[in-house]
């Protein structure tokens, strides 16, 4: 897991154009419920799309087995339909990872001129340009 989420925040930071790439971490196990947060906070951050078990009954014993975490950060898939729906799911637009650590002035100043634009979609262009300078 651990290894799992290192290589995620590598590739994610490696370059401008990494930041198209759906990260995707499929196991056949579910996680320990000391993930469940962590894993969630991932997906929320944009660093992974989630964390997806592939498994729908991957415990001997009966155990515990949860279907998803609270935010989808982990999801387990029961049949090869549903997995299939998220990957169309994920893969129906494409999305752009951002990340930055910019003063509220300056990061206003970037929203103020990103808005002068005339599309949603140019805005999120011309936004995602100065976020990277």
């Amino acid at each position: 897991m651990l290894k799992a989420i290192g290589k995620s925040i590598n590739i994610r930071v490696s370059s401008f154009k990494a930041s198209k790439i759906p990260i995707i971490i499929m196991g056949n196990t579910p996680i320990t419920n000391s993930y469940y947060s962590k894993v969630d906070h991932l997906k929320i951050a944009g660093i992974i799309q989630g964390f997806w078990s592939v498994n729908p009954k991957p415990l001997d014993n009966d155990g515990e087995n949860i279907k998803k975490t609270n935010k989808q950060g982990f999801y387990r898939f029961d049949s090869f339909s549903e997995l299939k729906n998220a990957f169309e799911t994920l893969l129906s637009e494409e999305r752009n990872y951002f990340s930055s650590m910019k003063g509220k002035k300056e990061l206003g100043q970037i929203i103020e001129k990103a808005n002068k634009e005339q599309t949603y979609e140019k805005k999120a262009e011309v936004f995602l340009k100065l976020i990277n300078e």
